[in-house]
């Protein structure tokens, strides 16, 4: 049987084009199961997940619970809000104390960009990073590639631009280095002060005309402008961001041929997106949700089938 090339899935920089093709082919087989009339199998049943997180989380949590639900592993689900966190408990200290329950692989989100891999190094059990800070986010990067792929037929060859808040988005940072890797090429569009500078630097060219991005485009990745990560403003108002930078159905109309849309939620609608546009045949929103669970399955698949 192929396997990964690593024990835990910290980021999209960590793994290989082969590791990515073995994801894709697994969710494959998965997202047949999951449009069975039974949507179960029982290929972890002596695998114990524990999901922390220590930042909100809505599509994501419910993505991975799913995703383990559907393997028939067992899963326990911790919130920092609620925790001896509050009480000033370190990172290892809780991890630790619940892998003395015997748990088996850990799906973490964090705050802090690194936190993923500095557990990788002090605990024993597998890792997910389920996002970590303004760092990587591998699995929404994953399922973006994977949703292109059945849209397009393959990612290689295809010209995808992310369009809003570059500079705060783990989203962005996985999607460059999954789409590079698979033969993709990357454009950035938005407001200069949500860019981030180094960008170039990653092979990645930047589009300031959303017009001129969307004409370019195959695929237009919209992301959200994440006020909770923001301490000063970085463009004049919400406003004025959704006429520079928001996509209506007018807009995607005039255009030249016809774009995929993709949005990794939550949709702040009538900003970087309308409803129409959300609504339309040309998003692929609800795809990315329901690949979601096929490509977590997968990941936790293949990482568990590693576990001694």
């Amino acid at each position: 049987m192929k396997e990964l090339s690593v024990n835990h899935l910290l980021g999209i920089k960590y793994i290989n084009k082969n590791d990515i093709d073995l994801i894709f082919e697994t969710a494959d087989h998965f997202k047949e199961v999951i449009n069975r009339p039974i949507k179960k199998v029982p290929s972890l049943r002596d695998i114990t997940i524990a999901n922390i997180f220590f930042e909100n989380s809505t599509r994501t949590k419910l993505s991975f619970e799913l995703a383990q639900k559907r393997l028939s592993a067992d899963v326990i689900s911790f919130s920092a809000a609620q925790s001896s966190v509050k009480k000033g408990e370190t990172l290892i200290d809780t991890v630790n104390n619940i892998l003395s329950m015997k748990v088996d692989m850990v799906v973490m989100r964090h705050s802090n960009p690194g936190a993923a891999y500095f557990l990788s190094k002090n605990v024993k059990a597998s890792i997910v990073n389920a996002g970590d800070g303004a760092h990587e986010h591998p699995t929404q990067a994953l399922l973006d590639s994977y949703s292109i792929r059945e849209k397009l037929g393959e990612v290689a060859g295809n010209k995808v631009v992310i369009v809003g808040d570059v500079l705060h988005s783990r989203v962005a940072l996985s999607n460059i280095y999954a789409l590079q890797m698979q033969g993709a090429e990357v454009k950035v569009c938005g407001p200069k002060t949500l860019i981030p500078r180094y960008i170039e630097s990653l092979g990645v060219t930047v589009e300031p005309d959303l017009r001129k991005a969307l004409e370019w485009c195959d695929v237009a990745n919209m992301l959200r402008v994440q006020n909770e990560r923001m301490d000063v403003n970085y463009f004049p108002s919400t406003r004025e961001y959704a006429q520079q930078y928001g996509v209506d159905k007018p807009l995607l109309d005039s255009l030249s041929k016809e774009i995929i849309i993709m949005h990794p939620g939550p949709i702040n609608r009538g900003v970087e997106i309308t409803s129409e546009v959300a609504d339309s045949n040309q998003s692929v929103i609800l795809n990315q949700v329901e690949n979601g669970v096929a490509i977590r399955m997968a990941v936790i698949y293949l990482l568990a089938s590693k576990i001694q």
